[in-house]
């Protein structure tokens, strides 16, 4: 659908204040993406863009309402997989692993076939079925040596997964490799492995904090006895006096 082109530019400006805060402040995201909608309701990005806003604030009826909008408009399947996690946030594991079985999952990229592998795994651990879950994320992708975009998420799916069900050793081995695929920091597993490995991080920050406060306590409590002393030789001296 096309819009004038006043209304495109004002769609597309909250459209972009939604993808550049969706991430740091969701809330804010959210309310761009409200405008966004009551500008252009027909257009099947906008529906999109609110879905995730909507789902980054786990507001998930509401998001899987939006995706299936944007779905309808669109033709496309690629949203399946986080619709499929909309259903899990709901409450609804069953539905989710129903939606994995489906005959889009087939027509999703190699992405979104991760993707729904990894939503599969977590309906399985919502429902208390860890060996499942593990079973799940075994794949050629999760032993293939080359490093993709969706690596990391993987190999520490992998790893969490192990690791709930008492698997440690192996756990520490996947978060070690998870790491080793996680170029922008995108996971946690490096805490994950230092927790496992017994390591306490120390924020220097926090230990400067706590010096300077130490410091500050320390000359307090020397202005305090000084003063103090003061006032003794004072009371001394006026004792002499009246002698």
């Amino acid at each position: 659908m096309s819009l004038p082109k006043t209304l495109a530019d004002d769609v597309a400006k909250n459209l972009v204040m939604v993808a550049r805060l969706i991430d740091e402040d969701p809330e804010r995201a959210y309310a761009y993406s409200k405008v966004a909608l009551r500008l252009a309701s027909r257009v099947a990005a906008v529906r999109e863009a609110g879905g995730f806003a909507a789902y980054a604030n786990q507001k998930y009826s509401e998001a899987l309402a939006e995706f299936r909008a944007a779905r309808r408009m669109s033709g496309s399947v690629e949203l399946w997989p986080v619709m499929a996690d909309c259903e899990r946030g709901l409450g609804r594991p069953e539905k989710a692993l129903d939606m994995a079985g489906a005959p889009e999952v087939h027509k999703l990229d190699k992405a979104g076939q991760v993707e729904m592998r990894l939503v599969a795994a977590g309906a399985r651990r919502d429902m208390g079925q860890l060996d499942a879950a593990i079973v799940t994320l075994q794949s050629p992708e999760l032993a293939a040596g080359s490093v993709q975009p969706w690596t990391a998420r993987l190999r520490y799916a992998y790893a969490d997964a192990l690791l709930a069900a008492g698997r440690e050793d192996e756990a520490r081995e996947w978060f070690a490799k998870a790491i080793e695929a996680d170029r922008d920091g995108s996971t946690d597993a490096s805490d994950r492995l230092a927790e496992l490995d017994g390591v306490d991080f120390v924020d220097a920050l926090d230990e400067e904090g706590d010096d300077a406060a130490d410091g500050a306590d320390e000359v307090v409590v020397e202005k305090a006895a000084e003063a103090e002393a003061v006032e003794d030789e004072a009371g001394t001296t006026s004792e002499r006096d009246e002698d």
